[in-house]
């Protein structure tokens, strides 16, 4: 009986030892496919692999047949391996998968080539020591989140912040945050939702790995004006660090030399208006916050904020505030 029902499997054996171990590198040719198909007790002959490559290529999958005769191989595929390659560099790279789940993540993921390229993917896998979340519960937060948004629900959840003993604790005493959730992002290698917070009447952002806890309501989210006009791209290229502060339309005067770095930030729609042979300046809307200061204040001084003078007043006072702690710390010497 055993054998009996292992003949009847003989064409699906047959098409995974050609997924598994074929391209156009390496092929089976019908000995090949006989003995392997004896290592699952299916006795086979040259017949029996011909007519299974044809129903195998009416199925749809791309058996190819070596020019030269020498066997065959699977030609395309769903993934090919540079978009394999792609998929595992940003799983690996990813801080909001964990260790555990990355590794699990990327073994699925060589299982959808052939043996000899899943070695290239193993080998190109360096996960331990790399910065990665330790909730293991965001990974299905994201599904979480998903089903919230997919039935138009609220969510309600605890926040998460970081102590010094290196512990994720409850913000704000355990605080229970509700929330309309209606996107999610990702942005310096970490996982956002942006969500409209009905209380506050406004457009909030949560760092998904420090969601604790999120249960879905039986309310109906609500904000759905403000996102009709919402533009994602727009909000994370003026929000910097997904730090949200007051909105601003703002002046920069920059060197040439930083025009890519003005285009990387604010994207290649942004209108550089040249002032002399040395500078342009540019207007951008801003989310005015420490994390927009730092922006600046890492480029140097090739850029200045000019407009709008509040603007350009806080950053002042910002600067001082930092500098007035390295005059004092001289002094003390």
């Amino acid at each position: 009986m055993a054998k009996s029902n292992n003949h009847k499997m003989a064409l699906l054996y047959m098409m995974r030892e050609l997924l598994l171990k074929t391209d156009e590198d390496h092929v089976m040719n019908a000995s090949d496919l006989i003995a392997a198909l004896a290592a699952y007790d299916c006795e086979a002959d040259r017949r029996t692999i011909y007519s299974n490559v044809e129903i195998l290529q009416d199925f749809g999958l791309d058996v190819i047949k070596k020019e030269n005769g020498q066997g065959y191989y699977i030609g395309s595929r769903d993934f090919e391996l540079p978009e394999l390659k792609l998929l595992v560099d940003s799983v690996q790279s990813s801080k909001f998968i964990t260790e555990k789940k990355s590794r699990e993540l990327i073994g699925k993921l060589m299982k959808l080539t052939n043996e000899q390229k899943a070695r290239q993917l193993n080998r190109s896998v360096f996960i331990r020591n790399r910065m990665k979340t330790g909730n293991e519960k965001v990974y299905y937060n994201v599904d979480t989140l998903h089903e919230a948004m997919n039935r138009n629900r609220q969510i309600c959840f605890k926040y998460g912040e970081w102590n010094a003993a290196k512990e994720l604790v409850e913000k704000k005493g355990g605080t229970m945050y509700r929330v309309s959730p209606w996107a999610l992002t990702w942005d310096d290698e970490n996982y956002y939702l942006i969500a409209f917070d009905e209380a506050a009447g406004i457009i909030k952002h949560y760092r998904v790995d420090k969601m604790l806890g999120i249960d879905l309501t039986e309310a109906e989210r609500t904000g759905q004006d403000s996102f009709e006009d919402f533009d994602l791209a727009a909000f994370a290229r003026k929000t910097f660090g997904m730090f949200g502060g007051p909105d601003a339309d703002v002046v920069l005067r920059c060197s040439n030399h930083l025009a890519g770095v003005i285009i990387d930030r604010f994207g290649r729609e942004v209108s550089l208006v040249p002032e002399d042979g040395d500078h342009f300046h540019v207007h951008v809307t801003v989310a005015v916050s420490p994390q927009f200061w730092g922006w600046v204040t890492g480029i140097g001084p090739g850029i200045e904020i000019v407009s709008p003078a509040e603007v350009r007043e806080a950053y002042s006072e910002y600067l001082r505030t930092i500098l007035a702690k390295y005059t004092k710390a001289v002094n003390l010497k």
